[in-house]
């Protein structure tokens, strides 16, 4: 079976690992980067801008592919699973509609509250910066500010973390509105939720949604959750499918929305297939919803791929045919520590085009494994981009055997001019967080 990925990212370098574990499946790959890893397993590849549907669509039917999997939610949101469908190419991936539930906020929030779902927080958008203030200085500044649209993940301002008082938080939403960041003159602000943020991915048919093992991602820049937010500086996830400050009944409840919110999408008519997202914060009242996506975390993909034991084209064919109730789908019972590596500046001005030495050789020795993400190979070398350049995982039976292999794999990715998060998957951050809920709870 031909398969096509879309997206030259680390999470689709976990993609593509996964596609070539598979016993059917010849690997093709439409990436704006040329990413080292995912160009070593492919076939064949096209260099170009992943939201260019035409473009990608041509080159899927010219190579006669026979399934698609889309990485990045730019190109979902540019409808190119539709115009795949159109050529008779299925996608493991939601369409222009069903997508929206990650690219218009405004649509999640509003979707979650005519079904009234659970996990719901209060949530109002607003075009006029007037009304704006008024809800913000009703709530006491305990809000979250974000735009409508897609902003790759860094585009939320929170009070008490980037701004404390009125004028901090209305400088941000005249910024959205008069910019229309987020491709919208609009902004959608929510009530703060405290807790612990986490998340479930799940496959979904439609019908029928598979949850995988719960994740907690990094997005703060810095050690001890400080400066700028990012795109995800690491992850973890535990042996259990939980982690360390969550029960079996959060994980329980927070799948459950997941599944709730997908039938509901089927109820709109815009059926909802491909990998899901949730990110949640975990409450003294449950889990929250913070936000839902239209596809694999990114760095999330790289912990429970490299956890997932079941045939992953297997998974896709029952995700596109509709079959996943009769799927059993299984992952490893082991826990991994997932850190990436950024150029020096990233979060505020990347320094660009810097030589990285990476023994991937010592990498493989010491137990752990590489994820390329935005880097170019040129003459046989790795050169960094603006954005994250790799990410190293490691999976052992514990958290902290993890976290070890991982640091032991990082000592060998080299340059006077990289940053890496060191404190992921460590004992006194992951403390902080059982400590958090531990309070918060009254314990």
């Amino acid at each position: 079976m031909k398969v096509l990925v879309v997206g030259g990212g680390a999470r689709e370098h976990a993609i593509c690992k996964a596609v070539a574990r598979s016993k059917d499946a010849e690997l093709y790959c439409a990436m704006k980067n040329l990413n080292p890893g995912i160009v070593r397993l492919a076939k064949n590849h096209l260099l170009t801008n992943e939201t260019d549907v035409s473009k990608i669509v041509d080159y899927a039917k010219k190579k006669s592919i026979c399934l698609a999997i889309i990485g990045p939610e730019s190109a979902e949101e540019a409808g190119i699973v539709d115009e795949l469908k159109k050529a008779g190419i299925p996608a493991a991936s939601p369409t222009k509609g069903a997508a929206l539930i990650e690219t218009d906020k405004e649509f999640m929030r509003k979707l979650m509250k005519k079904h009234k779902i659970s996990g719901r927080l209060g949530a109002e958008s607003f075009s006029d910066p007037a009304k704006a203030r008024e809800f913000i200085e009703k709530n006491d500044l305990n809000v979250a500010i974000k735009p409508l649209g897609l902003t790759g993940g860094k585009g939320v301002r929170v009070g008490g973390d980037h701004f404390t008082d009125i004028e901090g938080a209305m400088g941000y939403v005249n910024e959205v509105l008069s910019n229309s960041i987020g491709g919208k003159s609009k902004v959608l602000i929510e009530e703060k939720a405290a807790g612990e943020e986490f998340t479930i991915q799940a496959f979904s048919d439609g019908k029928t949604t598979l949850p995988m093992p719960s994740v907690q991602d990094h997005k703060r820049l810095l050690p001890g959750d400080n400066g700028p937010n990012t795109g995800g500086m690491g992850s973890y996830s535990q042996a259990d499918g939980l982690l360390p400050f969550m029960s079996k009944s959060d994980y329980e409840e927070a799948a459950t929305i997941i599944q709730t919110i997908v039938e509901s999408l089927a109820d709109e008519g815009t059926p909802y297939v491909g990998t899901i997202y949730g990110q949640f914060m975990l409450t003294t009242n449950g889990p929250k919803v913070i936000e839902i996506n239209a596809r694999f975390g990114d760095p999330e993909a790289m912990n429970v791929l490299s956890l997932l034991e079941t045939d992953y084209i297997e998974i896709c064919k029952a995700m596109v045919e509709g079959t996943l109730h009769e799927k059993n789908v299984s992952f490893k019972k082991q826990a991994t520590v997932c850190k990436y590596v950024v150029p020096e500046g990233y979060g505020v001005k990347s320094m660009e085009d810097v030589l990285i030495e990476v023994d991937e050789k010592a990498v493989a020795d010491a137990g752990a494994e590489i994820f390329y993400a935005s880097v170019n190979e040129r003459g046989g070398q790795i050169y960094t981009t603006s954005s994250r350049a790799l990410a190293v995982v490691g999976v052992a039976d514990t958290i902290d055997e993890a976290e070890v292999i991982c640091e032991k794999g990082l000592a060998n990715v080299k340059s006077e001019h990289i940053f890496i998060r060191h404190d992921i998957g460590g004992k006194e951050l992951i403390q902080k967080r059982i400590n958090n809920i531990n309070s918060l709870r009254g314990n």
